[in-house]
């Protein structure tokens, strides 16, 4: 029943969200970890509603932005998606290359450029009913950073008081980070990604069609798609909170409170928490960017794609969706040669969390609205919780785009 969502969920914490998340553990401590609780039910919110659309018409978030809206709006957030998934790219193959080069010695680079020729060539060449398996199986590699915090010895009882009772704090570097694990947790990568696959599995089941078509399947697939997300979503962010208290107990409790990569945090855990704990959280970084590269990248590709009307989905052979595969080429290469040119890769995932905050906002809005049309949906519009679960994300997320201008 695993499959979209628990994809989704597993590769929102990419090497460059593990970053976000250790730099964020290693500054405030456990001061952040309520956030964890707080991003979990508009996260799967806004990925419930992707999901359904996907799988409701039988298009992604791009087909449906073109079916129903000016391309006005369809074109600048396909670009921006493109662009702010190219950038994490680079940020999350140059992780990867640093956490091996940590384990193995010898040049960084070469294992950059490995990885991402390794990605380019799986999802191009294996058919999606098995790459997906593949993925599936990587998104194990998770639990590394579970294991990690499990290795030490954790405050329970202080970590529990304050998850469940913030110490909220409205300096602006508090809002600053907390602004920042908005725009990691919920960006549009995902919305993207989710939509997509769901439509992926619908084309790869001979029995099946969009439910607008096929209005009997819909309970089954509604509690499927139900659980795949509220599972990924979960672990998503479970593991989330155990990389920031990771750090929290051993980088800031021993006043290391300035850690910008993902590759940095596991430097400094091993004179700290030991060898074990550093090499698990150095393979966790390179299992999670073999995940979330092929997700950056195809969700890129997905988007441009049903912008263009071109042929698309990984299930095509090369000859079949030239073009797609293109896009997934050329986002690759290119997030590839940023780490060869010295653009610093810490501005970059600046940028993309700035273009991603910025996309967010109006590209829920567009999906709230077309979420709710009968024209889109027909009778599956959505309504109660995941209406006003849905437009409380919307309101989150502005908030927090107004506080990143502000500050």
């Amino acid at each position: 029943m695993l499959g979209p969502g628990l994809i989704t969920g597993a590769s929102d914490d990419d090497p460059s969200g593990i970053g976000t998340y250790s730099q964020v553990g290693a500054q405030f401590g456990f001061g952040m970890l309520w956030t964890m609780l707080f991003t979990f039910p508009l996260m799967v919110c806004v990925q419930l509603i992707c999901a359904r659309i996907g799988r409701v018409t039988g298009e992604g978030i791009a087909g449906n932005l073109r079916r129903h809206f000016s391309p006005r709006i369809l074109f600048p957030i396909v670009t921006m998606l493109l662009l702010a998934n190219t950038l994490n790219i680079a940020a999350d193959l140059g992780a990867m290359g640093s956490a091996l080069q940590l384990l193995a010695g010898g040049p960084a680079m070469v294992y950059t450029a490995f990885f991402a020729i390794l990605s380019l060539v799986l999802q191009v060449f294996v058919p999606y009913s098995r790459y997906v398996r593949i993925l599936k199986w990587l998104s194990m590699a998770l639990f590394a950073y579970v294991a990690a915090a499990l290795s030490l010895t954790i405050p329970w009882r202080e970590v529990a008081m304050r998850t469940l009772v913030p110490d909220i704090s409205f300096k602006s570097e508090y809002v600053t980070a907390v602004v920042a694990i908005f725009g990691t947790t919920i960006s549009p990568y995902l919305f993207f990604w989710q939509a997509s696959q769901e439509v992926e599995d619908q084309e790869a089941a001979p029995a099946e069609q969009p439910l607008i078509r096929a209005p009997k399947q819909a309970p089954a697939e509604f509690f499927r798609i139900s659980t795949d997300t509220y599972i990924g979503m979960g672990i998503s962010n479970l593991v989330a909170f155990f990389i920031i208290l990771t750090t929290a107990i051993t980088l800031h409790a021993h006043g290391i409170n300035n850690i910008d990569t993902a590759a940095q945090a596991a430097a400094a855990l091993r004179p700290i928490a030991g060898r074990f704990a550093f090499a698990v959280f150095s393979l966790g970084i390179i299992g999670t960017g073999l995940l979330a590269v092929p997700v950056l990248a195809g969700s890129a590709a997905y988007g441009v794609a049903e912008a263009m009307r071109w042929k698309f989905g990984m299930e095509r052979r090369l000859g079949q969706a030239t073009q797609f595969y293109g896009v997934i080429a050329a986002a690759m290469l290119v997030g590839l040669a940023m780490n060869f040119i010295g653009i610093d890769p810490i501005r970059a995932l600046f940028w993309t969390a700035v273009i991603n905050g910025v996309v967010a906002v109006p590209l829920i809005v567009v999906i709230m609205l077309m979420a709710s049309r009968r024209r889109v949906m027909r009778q599956f519009v959505v309504s109660g919780y995941l209406r006003w679960m849905g437009w409380m994300t919307a309101g989150v997320m502005t908030a927090s785009v107004i506080a990143m201008f502000a500050l």
